[in-house]
């Protein structure tokens, strides 16, 4: 049970941790994607 609970704590970390980085990622990609004045929609 106690592996259990390390395992869920490890994945939740691992789900934040990527969702932090891919926000990130994702934000600095539209960043320099709405800077470029070239690129008109």
């Amino acid at each position: 049970m106690r592996a259990f609970a390390w395992a869920c704590l490890f994945g939740v970390v691992i789900a934040v941790g990527a969702a932090v980085i891919l926000d990130s990622f994702v934000q600095e990609m539209a960043t320099t994607a709405f800077a470029e004045p070239s690129a008109r929609v």
